[in-house]
């Protein structure tokens, strides 16, 4: 392997001797110069160079500085498209908190800004529409039938990570290990900026607690109490802003409509999927091993297992879980964040012929455990 340091400090050390030994030739130059009255031109004081040179080193060394020159310089240009290809590899993915980010940094001298649409009745009926087609023709995708996992197969752990598989596509991640991208500076610093802006975590006890809360709490509970509230008044109180109560509204009414179609344990997915994939981040940032990642895939795995029966199920539930959360978030975006969430799952379940898919027909999901005793 070509060592850039140890060439370019040989020549600092041509350099710095050839300073000093031109530096009496010189000066003897410029002494006989002075006592003639010559007009050199600027080809003759570069072959006067040259001649210095040409006394300070032997032939060889002036052919191994010309060859690290040389040598640094190709070296240099591979740097610079290998940046260049690393920048644009942050575009890769479908999150649009990364699109947000970069797009945040360009637009932070504009004095207008575009203003998104408001909500509205109509849009809202438009967003559940658009979720009840999307459900149904993830509901006629093909998958293979359940299949019982032992309590120490391989296939758990296999099974953990494509818990992720949703977000891991969206941001164009690998599916093939725990690591999620290659260790490298740039990518960590982008992994780092997603959990930071996108979920204000920011090491591993925010990050723990935010496991926590999604396997414990999560969008099961608060869809359970919009579900139970008589009307979205008993959800607020007189400290929330216009806005809050403008998303508890639209959030309420969702949870209205559906409260009889989908129990709250329907949103295991939506919980289990961002769980598992704040697991993979936090292992890849080193703010927790990877013991203690595989730990909390397994009791995910465990959870969402007995109370989902299929990979269609799980991404419909990812579905439900994420047009509430753009409901409460007040997203006009929700109709493009369904569509990225299908596209996701189709390429998980069914794969897709120019890029490697299919991760989730290939792993299929593990058949539940009976509970009790069989008379």
């Amino acid at each position: 392997m070509i060592d850039i340091d140890a060439i370019r400090k040989r020549t600092e050390e041509a350099v710095r001797k050839c300073f000093e030994k031109s530096e009496e030739l010189v000066d003897k130059i410029e002494i006989s110069s002075s006592s003639e009255k010559t007009d050199d031109t600027e080809e003759q004081i570069n072959n006067r160079q040259v001649e210095i040179l040409g006394k300070v080193f032997s032939a060889d060394d002036m052919a191994e500085m010309a060859a690290n020159e040389e040598l640094l310089k190709k070296m240099a240009e591979e740097k610079a498209a290998e940046a260049s290809e690393n920048i644009m590899s942050l575009f890769c993915g479908e999150d649009m908190g990364i699109l947000a980010a970069a797009l945040e940094m360009l637009d932070e001298g504009e004095e207008e800004e575009e203003e998104e649409p408001q909500f509205s009745i109509e849009m809202e009926e438009d967003l559940y529409a658009t979720l009840e087609e999307t459900m149904a023709r993830i509901a006629s995708m093909p998958e293979p039938e359940a299949v019982p996992y032992e309590d120490g197969d391989g296939k758990w752990n296999r099974f953990g990570i494509l818990l992720s598989g949703i977000v891991s596509k969206l941001n164009d991640h690998d599916l093939s290990s725990m690591d999620v991208e290659e260790h490298i500076p740039i990518m960590e610093q982008k992994i780092a900026s997603i959990v930071r802006r996108s979920w204000g975590i920011n090491g591993r006890s925010g990050l723990l607690e935010m496991i926590r809360y999604l396997s414990q709490e999560g969008y099961i509970m608060r869809y359970q109490i919009y579900a139970e509230a008589s009307s979205p008044e008993e959800l607020m109180d007189e400290t929330m802003a216009e806005e809050e109560c403008e998303a508890t509204m639209r959030a309420w009414r969702f949870a209205q409509r559906y409260k009889e179609l989908y129990s709250p344990v329907f949103m295991a997915g939506w919980d289990t999927g961002r769980a598992a994939m704040l697991a993979r981040w936090g292992c890849y940032l080193g703010w927790i091993t990877e013991n203690e990642a595989s730990g909390i895939l397994w009791d995910l795995s465990q959870s969402v297992a007995q109370k989902l029966g299929s990979w269609r199920e799980f991404a419909q539930s990812y579905l439900f879980g994420g047009l509430m959360w753009k409901l409460l978030c007040g997203d006009s975006s929700a109709e493009s964040y369904i569509g990225y969430i299908a596209n996701a799952a189709t390429d998980l379940l069914i794969g897709n012929a120019e890029k490697d898919g299919g991760q989730w027909k290939d792993c299929p999901w593990p058949e539940k455990k009976r509970i009790g005793f069989t008379i």
